[in-house]
């Protein structure tokens, strides 16, 4: 799309009355609240889904990649941030043991096409928590921050500079983020150990990728029980899941040595990134944050009509049911927690109170992905129906073990109470603990025992090997270097032989495969 066009839109957007709007979605929130009373967002079981994004290399040097609009509409992918990332959105599925391998399937069956498509442009769809080497020829530093400003006329027929992100999607709610009055409430840069990264825009976020499961509560007013425990999993799972220690080279700060960088680094990025880009440090919390724990329904759906509103956008009449509440709907778009409630469905019937799972990093595989749903889910129906005693974990202890998983992964040191309530700090009986409820929920659902234990198997592995994608990452660079090459050498070995080992194991094998026994 021209810049002149784009930035025209981003002007129609900015024209949305800020108040106005969030008047109309909080009046949103009062019909929810009465569906929710009328039993409308109940469903009779569980219900999964998964969100599943990639970015796209050169096949043959592993240089980051733009992807062609005729192509994501080719394979059935959607846009998202950057003009290199991809997106997936699964159908949703009963939890059971049809649902799980219906998931499974459609995932490798969409993704098997998306390859053999992009294999003829020469391209590569990658399953990665954080490129690390730009496009041929450009500096990631360049490519994230690159922008134009353009001039556009307003609807009342003012004209104004709008700023446009030069290598980011052509939605006018990225663009608009970086061009309201509301902008100043977030950072626009990177802060990191060894790294720091200014935009004027928020294009430094496509940096990363991640998994977001989906889990369907089958009573919408118990949604905020299902909530709080999920704040309880969010870190050792996300320690298990860890996959981004390293920046693209040109990030990292000119005084930056090898060794600090190995020393410095946090096995998953990712979410310092998320946050610093979003955030305004002087602003408080920040919209990006572990949020606190639920006690109602109603407040997990205020929590999102009184959110910040950052992009006020323009909402069209549909037919859906969900379009009875379209301010609500688009504002669910900014409401960004690591946990987060979701209200939703195209029609009556359809119509669900979820759990949005977002900490999770794109994982080396597809099996790793859906171990991570299948974990997921079988949590959430354990630990709900035993009334597992680590509901009563401190939820500052529970936000301090997210933030220890970011930094140091399973080397982290996270406190969990176990099904006996004993407090523990022992990784092996926390991981023990937590993987025998997920089993359960997973047999409780009609899994065999079997089963459950192939879609949890490279969890258990992880845990007993004691390494991770980022670990793994780390100990490329390290035995790169130990080889005499220098650090830009070291980082680009590894991330060639991530996207080497996956290109063999994406669709049918695991992260278990490349760790050996």
């Amino acid at each position: 799309m021209p810049e002149e066009e784009l930035a025209a839109r981003v002007a129609d957007v900015l024209a949305v009355d800020a108040a106005d709007f969030r008047e109309r979605a909080q009046a949103d929130a009062a019909v929810i609240k009465d569906a929710v009373e009328e039993g409308v967002f109940d469903n009779p079981q569980a219900i999964v889904g998964l969100e599943y994004e990639f970015y796209a290399v050169k096949a043959d040097d592993c240089a980051l990649r733009r992807v062609p609009r005729r192509l994501l509409e080719l394979i059935g992918f959607e846009k998202e941030l950057g003009l290199h990332n991809a997106e997936m959105t699964t159908s949703p599925q009963p939890l059971n043991a049809p649902g799980l391998a219906a998931q499974e399937s459609e995932v490798k069956a969409r993704l098997q096409t998306a390859l053999d498509v992009t294999k003829s442009e020469r391209m590569r769809l990658v399953s990665d928590a954080l490129w690390t080497l730009p496009p041929e020829g450009e500096a990631a530093g360049t490519y994230l921050t690159d922008s134009v400003e353009r001039t556009a006329t307003a609807p009342d027929g003012t004209e104004r500079a709008i700023r446009i992100a030069t290598n980011m999607s052509d939605s006018a709610r990225y663009h608009a983020m970086a061009n309201t009055e509301q902008a100043d409430a977030a950072g626009m840069r990177i802060e990191a150990p060894n790294v720091s990264v200014q935009g004027d825009t928020v294009m430094p976020e496509s940096l990363i990728t991640s998994i977001q499961p989906h889990y369907q509560v089958a009573h919408a007013p118990d949604l905020p029980e299902y909530f709080n425990y999920a704040l309880r999993v969010a870190g050792p799972l996300l320690a298990l899941g860890v996959n981004s220690p390293f920046f693209p080279v040109d990030l990292y700060d000119d005084d930056a040595t090898a060794d600090d960088i190995l020393r410095d680094a946090w096995m998953e990025h990712r979410i310092s990134i998320f946050e610093t880009v979003l955030n305004d440090p002087t602003t408080g919390d920040g919209k990006v944050r572990f949020p606190h724990d639920l006690e109602t329904v109603d407040e997990a759906i205020d929590r999102v009509a009184d959110d910040d509103t950052i992009v006020p956008m323009p909402v069209e009449p549909g037919e859906r049911f969900d379009d009875q509440f379209p301010h609500f709907s688009r504002k669910h778009g900014t409401y960004w927690r690591w946990v987060r409630p979701v209200f939703g469905g195209p029609t009556r019937s359809a119509a669900n109170a979820r759990i949005e799972f977002r900490p999770i990093p794109a994982q080396p595989t597809v099996r790793d992905s859906i171990a991570f749903l299948a974990a997921f889910a079988g949590l959430m129906e354990s630990l709900t129906r035993l009334e597992h005693p680590v509901i009563e974990l401190d939820w500052q202890l529970a936000r301090g073990n997210f933030y220890a998983a970011m930094v140091d992964g399973l080397e982290a040191d996270l406190t969990w109470i176990t099904n006996d309530g004993k407090q523990t700090a022992d990784r092996l009986a926390l991981y023990e603990d937590l993987l025998a409820h997920a089993e359960d929920g997973l047999t409780n659902r009609g899994l065999s025992e079997e089963d459950a234990a192939k879609y949890l198997y490279p969890l258990r592995r992880r845990v007993r090997q004691a390494v991770t994608p980022a670990g793994w990452k780390r100990e490329q660079v390290r035995s790169a270097l130990d080889d005499g090459a220098d650090f830009d050498e070291a980082i680009a070995t590894m991330q060639r032989a991530y996207v080497s080992r996956q290109s063999e194991t994406l669709l049918e094998g695991s992260f278990a495969d490349w760790i050996g026994e």
